[in-house]
């Protein structure tokens, strides 16, 4: 958005000359104070100006002096919240504006001069050609993993990717490195170069209302959401000795017979992060392409299944198999534990834990299958995958 300045103005009476020291013979003094000058303001956006995201703030800035009274009002007379900043060089708007809509912004300040100056900008803001809404994978409050990617997930497709980026606005404490990755044309992840430390304070806004998303396509709503990082949860189920041992923040507490993929159907080997947890569940092969009645399909119910892909693996309760678990692989990919170990490791674990597979069989857990970026180097990542 453009900005427009105005400033007052003031000359040396007719016929005199500064004096460039102060008392005559005197000499200059270098630590003279500044002359008063009149104040000098920018509103943004410009008087005129069109076509302006009604996501961006409104903001007065002013050199050479203090602001005073703001007043931002629609062409319907309701006010706009908005405030000074604390050391009185300008004023910002407090609440995005409205599609379509025509605006004005009032402003006075006063200069070091002590003279009053005003100005005034009338605008009018987009109307979206389309909109856009987005949903997170984050529920306000809960306790997550240090595993956990910021999912952005839209409701159609994003023009320009790099505006939809700085929009999504994340805060870490204590700060972690990370970056975007997009898959497609509707989603975008945010990972921490690092798993997350323990106790880490998760801030997330996807401020895409009113923001241009490209080509004329505006968000719909903004969507928060704050969580914390959890105790730091690693499992590795080794294929080879048939065990699944769990490390809780960096101590091992437990270890479980398994029992994996047979070898027609090995489970991926990688690192898998948890992405949810279910009590009472339906294992059906046909939500993955394997018909139920066919000779390689299933559809078993389940006390305890905690999904790790979006290709059907899952750790899951499975008491048909507790005479094979810490002896052979005999599942049609997931991992199978008894009902008891099912229980406590749900019971234990949380969405975003790490879950890593070895020794598994051939196949290898490809990074686009569920929540898996950990899988992916971060040199990879930060590539930005589709952005481009």
């Amino acid at each position: 958005m453009a900005g427009f300045t105005l400033a007052s103005c003031s000359s040396t009476p007719s016929g005199e000359t500064p004096s460039p020291g102060g008392s005559p013979g005197g000499s200059q003094q270098s630590s003279a104070a500044p002359a008063p000058k009149p104040a000098a303001m920018t509103l943004t956006p410009a008087q005129g100006a069109a076509d302006v995201a009604p996501g961006e703030p409104v903001t007065v800035a002013v050199a050479d002096g203090k602001v005073g009274e703001v007043k931002l009002t629609g062409a319907d007379g309701k006010v706009v919240a908005g405030k000074p900043k604390e050391d009185g060089s300008g004023w910002e708007s407090a609440e995005p504006l409205g599609y379509g809509k025509t605006y004005t912004v009032t402003a006075a300040a006063t200069g070091t001069d002590g003279k009053p100056v005003t100005a005034t900008s009338t605008f009018s803001t987009s109307k979206p050609g389309k909109q856009i809404g987005v949903s997170i994978n984050l529920v306000e409050g809960e306790t997550v993993g240090v595993g956990l990617p910021l999912i952005f997930s839209f409701t159609g497709n994003v023009p320009d990717k790099a505006a939809t980026e700085k929009a999504l606005k994340i805060v870490t404490e204590p700060q972690a490195e990370g970056a975007f990755h997009w898959f497609g044309e509707k989603t975008v992840m945010w990972r921490p170069k690092e798993y997350f430390k323990p106790g880490t304070k998760i801030s997330v806004n996807a401020a895409i209302y009113g923001k241009n998303l490209g080509n004329n396509t505006f968000g719909r709503e903004d969507k928060p959401a704050k969580v914390v990082v959890g105790d730091k949860l690693v499992a590795t189920a080794d294929g080879g000795t048939h065990q699944m041992k769990v490390v809780v923040n960096d101590q091992e507490v437990k270890q479980m017979p398994i029992s994996m993929g047979k070898p027609s159907s090995s489970t991926p080997a990688g690192t898998y992060t948890v992405m949810s947890e279910h009590t009472g569940y339906t294992m059906d092969s046909s939500t993955y392409g394997v018909p139920s009645d066919s000779k390689a399909g299933y559809r078993t119910f389940v006390k305890y299944a905690v999904r790790m892909s979006n290709s059907g693996i899952f750790y899951h309760s499975a008491p048909w198999s507790v005479g094979s678990q810490g002896k052979r692989n005999v599942s049609h990919g997931c991992i199978n534990l008894s009902t008891e170990n099912a229980k406590w490791l749900m019971d234990t674990s949380k969405k975003g834990d790490i879950i890593t597979v070895a020794n598994s069989g051939p196949q290898v857990l490809e990074p686009t299958d569920g929540w898996s970026v950990w899988q992916m180097s971060w040199d990879d990542w930060k590539t930005g995958g589709d952005r481009n």
